[in-house]
């Protein structure tokens, strides 16, 4: 005698059955599909907002690599301690998209000090602030941007770690 009811099998094939059909129709983006007029606007106000934060992520690189450059030139007992940190910024300023070498001066102007371990301990907050502001874009930022300022960001805070430690070492 068979069996007239609902089999767990029939309850699996169907459960199975409705969510791909769920699925499927969820997946309807093609080149066929239709937009709201609210979607188009909104993925261009998100491309735009993430184009000005590369861009101010990309001054702020290129400001601290001034500022690399600057400590350098000026104080070049700390040319050989910088030198990595300042290649670092270098890679940072081409990955958001900007210029491989830093242009003008900085945005902010340094503060003028007049011994090396003052410089560098100027250079620490700089990059901690920096750090700071990087940090706070990441809750704007969309996924890919806010990966690479999370890494940026979590470099220039060992930056600043290291540049406090290079002044502590470096003769005044």
């Amino acid at each position: 005698m068979r069996r007239t009811g609902m089999t767990r099998r029939g309850a699996l094939t169907a459960t199975g059955a409705f969510a791909l059909g769920a699925v499927l129709t969820g997946c309807g983006g093609g080149p066929g599909a239709r937009t709201a007029p609210g979607d188009t606007e909104a993925r261009a106000a998100s491309l735009r907002a993430g184009t000005a934060l590369r861009a101010a992520a990309a001054r702020d690189s290129a400001s601290l690599l001034s500022r690399y450059e600057q400590l350098a030139a000026t104080h070049p007992v700390t040319e050989a301690g910088l030198a990595p940190m300042g290649a670092a910024v270098r890679e940072h300023l081409t990955a958001l998209g900007g210029p491989a070498k830093a242009a003008g001066g900085p945005s902010t102007p340094p503060a003028a000090a007049t011994d090396a371990r003052a410089a560098l301990k100027e250079l620490a907050a700089e990059e901690r602030r920096v750090a700071d502001v990087r940090a706070t874009a990441l809750l704007t930022a969309e996924p890919e941007l806010a990966r690479l300022l999370a890494s940026i960001a979590a470099a220039g805070a060992a930056h600043a770690y290291l540049l406090t430690e290079l002044a502590k070492e470096t003769p005044a």
